[in-house]
């Protein structure tokens, strides 16, 4: 990769300045900046800001930041006319680093996901999913190295339970379902509901490929759990899935992925005293994942 310069700071100023220099026909758009403070961890300093409700323009005000958005750029022209529903890029600049995308209207799949027809929304997941696992990616890393990877059971043995209420019969499960690695497949790693935009009943969009690389395909499945009604979404995704790609999925595989997955979430945020995003208790999660893991007949025997 060329040359990288990323922002001095994440202000107004400063990304005006590098759209004038990168975009120069963005530059005098209205400008509408997130709030990024707290943000003091270098591999978290980068954001996004809409450029006139017409554009989405992803920056970097450190180096660690700043690879992960130039790495996101390389992934995005990989996909490009491979797979449905990725950004359309309009600018990928290093000099400075820059990422400008058409924005697409539409909503989260967590704001309209009890709203939605469970086997239509679950036919083009899986129809994004089986496009995204066949593509070749140059450069592609290995997505358990994210940061976006579950926190070791090691860990939250040691750690969760000072918080939270946990059958600690699942560790030895997670840890034994997951003990042969899958074949892997380039994955989007993050599919959660905010890094889906849907509208009419259509996946238009899905975004946040920083995070992506190598891992079985039953990881890139693990966040469709905490999705509602129960795990019908799961079940439906899966099973076009299967017709889609001609790969067969392991549903406890899935299942000990999402209670990792969902546990390192919740260790993180009562470590650093932030709420759960729902803003119910750790044990209502844990009363969720026990409800989940029963409806699929899986978990600890």
């Amino acid at each position: 990769m060329a040359t990288m310069r990323w922002l001095s700071d994440p202000s107004s100023a400063a990304l005006r300045d590098a759209l004038r220099a990168a975009a120069p026909d963005l530059a005098g758009l209205p400008l509408s900046m997130r709030d990024v403070a707290g943000r003091d961890e270098p591999l978290w300093q980068a954001s996004s800001a809409l450029l006139d409700d017409a554009y989405v323009v992803k920056f970097a005000w450190s180096e660690p930041a700043a690879r992960r958005v130039g790495y996101e750029m390389e992934i995005l022209a990989a996909l490009t006319g491979e797979v449905p529903c990725i950004p359309q890029v309009v600018v990928a600049s290093v000099d400075p680093v820059l990422l400008v995308t058409r924005k697409e209207g539409g909503d989260s799949l967590f704001a309209v996901a009890d709203t939605m027809d469970v086997d239509r929304t679950g036919a083009q997941l899986a129809a994004f999913l089986a496009a995204l696992h066949h593509v070749r990616v140059p450069g592609l890393l290995d997505a358990y190295d994210g940061p976006q990877h579950p926190a070791p059971t090691a860990v939250l043995r040691e750690r969760l339970g000072h918080w939270m209420p946990v059958d600690t019969r699942w560790y030895g499960w997670i840890d034994a379902t997951l003990a042969s690695p899958r074949p892997p497949v380039p994955c989007h790693s993050d599919l959660h509901g905010d890094n889906q935009v849907w509208a009419g009943g259509d996946l238009r969009l899905v975004v946040d490929f920083e995070t992506a690389g190598w891992a079985e395909p039953e990881y890139d499945l693990r966040l469709l759990p905490g999705l509602g009604p129960g795990v019908e979404l799961l079940r439906a995704t899966a099973a076009h899935y299967e017709r889609e790609s001609g790969r067969l999925l392991d549903l406890e595989r899935v299942m000990a992925w999402h209670v990792r997955s969902v546990l390192g979430d919740a260790l993180w945020r009562c470590a650093a005293g932030v709420a759960l995003p729902d803003g119910r208790t750790p044990a209502r999660w844990v009363d969720d994942l026990t409800a989940r893991l029963g409806e699929l007949g899986v978990g600890p025997r």
